[in-house]
């Protein structure tokens, strides 16, 4: 059995294990002191935690079945069926970090440092620039995008696209900016600024 202790800063309103009949997990002592919960897990090796503190949870899920994803090299990798929702909550646990020129991570990025840097963290790599990474698979419309699909933008109407995100789904994405926010933030696809610089989508993750 592994061991893992879990350290949430603030409060916690409530706390969701989702288990398969394949996977052991159990929390065994809960401990709140000086504005910390402590949670002490024991898992097996068929568990994977992922962790998903927005709205005020957090989520302990573990590892499903497998099934093969199509890197863009035409190289057939196997990949967790959640790998989409470890993907986004990591991107999601970068908000705020700062937009910076020519950086990758792991603190500052500019708009395809981030998207590398969170595929690249999930074992997915893929091109380095927007415009390289928006050539490399096939192009997805709006009606067909899916959660952890990467975006890409001509935000000055160029006739090229110079920026990239990640699809959060419903009409959200989360991408590194370097307007207003400047830095990790989330938007909308459909109203705003990006609605008209929206040029495609492209898959990395099969559905």
């Amino acid at each position: 059995m592994l061991r893992l202790l879990f350290v949430c800063i603030g409060l916690v309103s409530s706390l969701l294990v989702s288990a398969e009949t394949d996977c052991d997990m159990k929390i065994e002592t809960i401990k709140h002191e000086e504005g910390k919960f402590s949670l002490l897990l024991t898992y097996d090796k068929l568990c994977e935690v992922l962790v998903d503190h927005e709205g005020r949870k957090v989520v302990l899920a573990v590892k499903p079945h497998t099934f093969t994803d199509m890197n863009g090299t035409g190289v057939k990798q196997k990949i967790s069926v959640g790998k989409v929702e470890k993907l986004l909550s990591l991107a999601k646990s970068k908000l705020g970090d700062s937009y910076q020129p020519a950086q990758a991570g792991p603190d500052h990025f500019d708009c395809s440092g981030f998207v590398y840097y969170v595929y690249k963290e999930n074992g997915i790599v893929i091109p380095r620039t927007s415009r390289t990474q928006s050539e490399s698979g096939e192009k997805i419309d709006r009606d067909s995008l899916k959660p952890g699909d990467i975006l890409f933008f001509d935000t000055h109407e160029r006739g090229h696209v110079n920026h990239s995100g990640i699809y959060l789904g419903e009409g959200k994405f989360i991408h590194s900016s370097s307007g207003k926010a400047y830095g990790v933030t989330i938007s909308n696809l459909d109203t705003g600024f990006y609605k008209d610089k929206f040029r495609w989508g492209v898959r990395k993750i099969a559905p």
